[in-house]
């Protein structure tokens, strides 16, 4: 098990949240056990329930729940299984899992490259998201790349017309590198465009010096 940290809530974050019915409710209850998560690595005995996560964090109307839905973009499959394994099995990769009571709330992958660390496949419960547990799953990751797999710097791959998502990492010390990658058309592992405009811009960050969220 990683070690872990609460993160406070702000008193106006919690306002707002006040004014949003029953689904605000669950968010603000989820702010408040931010500090029951435990983390670990997966095994491929978990493939199954990683990918029903994923999925439901960015395809379908169930994702819509949350703010990362790809719904309006891409429909089909957000994560392939047979990759998802060959993530979980690779020397220097770990698909890191976020519990609560037992529970898969979030999962990110992690991996040691040639010239940075590698960050993706980050999902969050559609219901929770927006309740902190994101930010501190990221600080988790982080932890990981700079700790056990000895990076100091990550980078990820983000499509570009997700300027909200991007805005979040932007906030949390990611820069836009200027460089693109072409979205992987024709490939239905990786879903189906339901527009063809679609590229990814990568992100990094320096891991060097970086506060630790997830460890107290």
């Amino acid at each position: 098990m990683w070690p872990r940290r609460a993160h406070p809530v702000s008193s106006a974050k919690r306002g707002w949240l006040r004014g949003r019915g029953r689904h605000a409710a669950v968010i603000m209850a989820a702010m408040n056990h931010v500090s029951d998560l435990t983390f670990r690595a997966a095994n491929v005995d978990d493939i199954e329930a990683i990918v029903a996560l994923v999925q439901s964090a960015y395809r379908g109307d169930v994702s819509r729940q949350g703010w990362t839905t790809e719904a309006d973009i891409l429909d089909g499959q957000r994560i392939d299984p047979a990759l998802l394994r060959k993530d979980i099995e690779r020397a220097d990769s770990r698909v890191l899992l976020a519990e609560r009571d037992g529970e898969l709330v979030a999962c990110c992958h992690v991996e040691k490259r040639p010239d940075a660390g590698y960050f993706g496949m980050f999902a969050v419960r559609p219901g929770l998201q927006g309740s902190g547990l994101g930010r501190r799953v990221l600080a988790q990751a982080e932890h990981v790349l700079a700790d056990e797999l000895g990076v100091s710097q990550v980078r990820m791959t983000v499509i570009d017309v997700r300027e909200e998502l991007i805005a979040w990492y932007e906030r949390r010390g990611y820069v836009r590198t200027g460089q693109f990658a072409p979205f992987p058309y024709g490939d239905e592992r990786f879903g189906i465009p339901r527009r063809d405009d679609l590229r990814f811009t990568w992100l990094s960050k320096s891991l060097a010096g970086t506060p630790d969220e997830a460890v107290a």
